[in-house]
C-alpha cells in the first residue's frame, strides 16, 4: 500500500533503471551528432587542463599522497606523472580530483552538475585498460554526460532545495562511460546505474564552499566506475531503486515515478545535453558567475569607466536576492565560489581571466574596494526566461552616468557554440603548470584533435605522462 499511497512505484513497468540502462547500451557512435562528438573532445582537453591545474593545489596533492601510499596493480596512467600508472579506480580518482578541484572543469548549465570531470578521467583510464578505440571513449563521453544531465533533470530542483551536492546526479556520468567501455549489456548496465543510485547518498551541498567539494566529485568519479566494475562481475541490487518507496526519486527529488522516468528516458536521442546544456569553463571559477564578470567587464569597456570612476555596482538575475559565497575571498577555493570576486575583477580590469585566479589577483586591493560597492538589484529581471546562469550587471560612477550589461549565459556554453580556439588557449595556459614540457602540451592537444580517428586511446594517455 506505500507505494500506491506515494505514487512512486508501478510493479508491472519495466524498472526506470533497465529501460535507461538500454538506451545506454544500445545507443551507437555513429548515432550521435557530429557536435556532440566534437563537444566531447573538448571536454577531454577541458578536463585535462583543469587537472593540469589542479596539480598545483594542496587538497588534490593530499589525495595524491594517500593514493600512492596504497599503489598496487598498474591498471591506467595518472596524468602528468612521470611514467606511473595506478589501480583503475585510484587513477580515475586521482585524476578528477585534481580537476575538480582547480573549479576550471564543466557544468551543466540546466543543473549546474559537473558531468564532464566523472566521464572524462573514467572513460580515458577504463578506457585505456580496455584497450579502447578513439570513437568508443568519445561515445562513453557524450552517453556518460547525458546520463547525469538527465537523471540530474529528474531530481532538479528537489534536491538543491534539500541540499545534496550535485555528485549525486554526476556519478551517472562516470558510470555510464565506464559501464559502456566494459561492453556490459542491458542487464549488467541496469545494475550498475541501480548501483550507483545507492551508492551515492548523503553528499551535502555546504561543502561547496571547501575542499570538500572536489572530495565530493572525485568520490562519484570513482564511485560511479566501481559500479560497472562490480555490476560486469555480476554483482546485482534492486532494479526499481530509483521509483520505488523511499528510493532516488523520492528521496533526493520529491518526485513521482512517472516524471523522473519521464525526464530520464523521454525523447532520448532527439536532443544531447552535452550540445545543449554542457559549458566548458573558459574562465576559473564556479560557473554561475561568469556571466557577471563578463557583463561587469563589458560595461566598463562599453562606456570607457575607470574604477576610480566608480560608485556602486549592481547585479541582477532571476531569484538572486543576495550575493552567494564569500564576499572577500582569500584563496582560490573562496574565489571560485565569491559572486561579489567575480563582478568586481570584471569591473576592476575590463575582463576576467586565468590570471584572477592567482593569489595577487585573489588579494588585489583594487578589487576588494570594489566588493564593497556591490549590492543585489532587487527589481525582477526582464525576460527572465532567457537567463542561463546569466546576469545583468549595472555601474553607477561619480558624474552621474549609469551604464549596463546582460549576458544570459557565459561564454563557452555549447548553446553559444564552443570555439576549439578558446579550448586550446585554456589547454596551453593550464597544462604547463603540471610540469608537462611544451613539446608535450603540443603532442598531447595533437592527440586529442584526432582522438576520434584512434583505433587505441593509449596514444593519447601516455602523451600526458611527464618525463622523470
Amino acid at each position: 500500500m506505500e507505494h500506491e499511497r506515494r505514487g512512486t512505484s508501478s510493479p508491472g513497468s519495466i524498472p526506470v533503471a533497465r529501460e535507461f540502462a538500454r538506451l545506454m547500451v544500445e545507443t551507437s557512435f555513429k548515432d550521435l551528432p557530429e557536435q556532440a562528438v566534437d563537444y566531447a573532445a573538448m571536454l577531454v582537453a577541458s578536463t585535462i587542463a583543469s587537472s593540469a591545474f589542479g596539480t598545483t593545489i594542496r587538497s588534490a596533492q593530499v589525495v595524491r599522497d594517500l593514493v600512492w601510499e596504497r599503489r598496487g596493480a598498474e591498471q591506467a596512467s595518472v596524468w602528468f606523472e612521470a611514467g606511473t600508472k595506478l589501480s583503475l579506480v585510484d587513477a580515475v580518482r586521482l585524476n578528477a580530483v585534481r580537476s575538480s578541484a582547480a573549479a576550471s572543469d564543466d557544468s551543466d548549465l540546466r543543473n549546474i552538475v559537473h558531468a564532464g570531470t566523472p566521464a572524462t578521467t573514467a572513460a580515458l583510464a577504463v578506457g585505456e585498460r580496455e584497450g579502447a578505440s578513439g570513437e568508443d571513449v568519445l561515445a562513453a563521453i557524450a552517453l556518460g554526460y547525458e546520463a547525469a544531465a538527465r537523471v540530474g533533470a529528474s531530481i532538479t530542483p528537489g534536491y538543491k532545495q534539500r541540499g545534496f551536492h550535485g555528485c549525486i546526479a554526476a556519478i551517472f556520468a562516470s558510470t555510464v562511460a565506464s559501464g559502456r567501455l566494459l561492453r556490459l549489456d542491458e542487464d549488467r548496465m541496469t545494475h550498475a546505474i541501480a548501483l550507483a543510485a545507492t551508492t551515492i547518498s548523503g553528499f551535502v551541498r555546504a561543502a561547496d564552499v571547501s575542499t570538500a567539494r572536489e572530495h565530493h566529485d572525485s568520490m562519484a568519479a570513482t564511485l560511479g566506475t566501481e559500479a560497472a566494475l562490480a555490476a560486469g562481475h555480476g554483482f546485482t541490487v534492486d532494479d526499481r531503486v530509483f521509483e520505488r518507496a523511499q528510493g532516488y526519486f523520492e528521496v533526493f527529488g520529491q518526485t513521482t515515478e512517472a516524471a523522473g522516468r519521464t525526464a530520464m528516458c523521454a525523447g532520448f536521442g532527439t536532443s544531447w545535453a552535452i550540445v545543449d546544456f554542457m559549458a566548458i569553463k573558459l574562465i576559473p571559477g564556479g560557473h554561475p558567475f561568469h556571466a557577471g564578470a563578463e557583463a561587469a567587464a563589458a560595461v566598463v569597456r562599453q562606456a570607457g569607466i575607470t574604477p576610480a570612476d566608480i560608485t556602486s555596482i549592481e547585479v541582477a538575475a532571476p531569484g538572486l536576492k543576495e550575493l552567494v559565497g564569500p564576499r572577500h575571498p582569500v584563496d582560490l577555493v573562496q574565489m571560485a565560489h565569491s559572486q561579489a570576486y567575480f563582478v568586481a575583477a570584471g569591473a576592476a580590469d575590463g575582463e576576467f581571466s586565468w590570471g584572477h585566479a592567482s593569489g595577487e589577483k585573489i588579494a588585489d586591493p583594487e578589487i576588494h574596494r570594489l566588493i564593497d560597492l556591490i549590492r543585489v538589484d532587487p527589481a525582477p529581471c526582464e525576460l527572465p526566461e532567457r537567463y542561463r546562469q546569466g546576469a545583468t550587471v549595472t555601474v553607477h560612477t561619480r558624474d552621474g552616468r549609469s551604464a549596463s550589461a546582460t549576458v544570459f549565459e557565459p561564454a563557452g556554453s555549447g548553446a553559444q557554440g564552443i570555439s576549439w580556439n578558446d579550448v586550446d588557449a585554456k589547454y596551453r595556459a593550464l597544462v604547463p603548470l603540471s610540469g608537462l614540457g611544451g613539446g608535450a602540451v603540443d603532442a598531447s592537444l595533437a592527440e586529442i584533435h584526432r582522438l576520434a580517428e584512434l583505433p587505441d586511446v593509449l596514444p593519447l594517455t601516455r602523451s600526458l605522462v611527464r618525463n622523470a
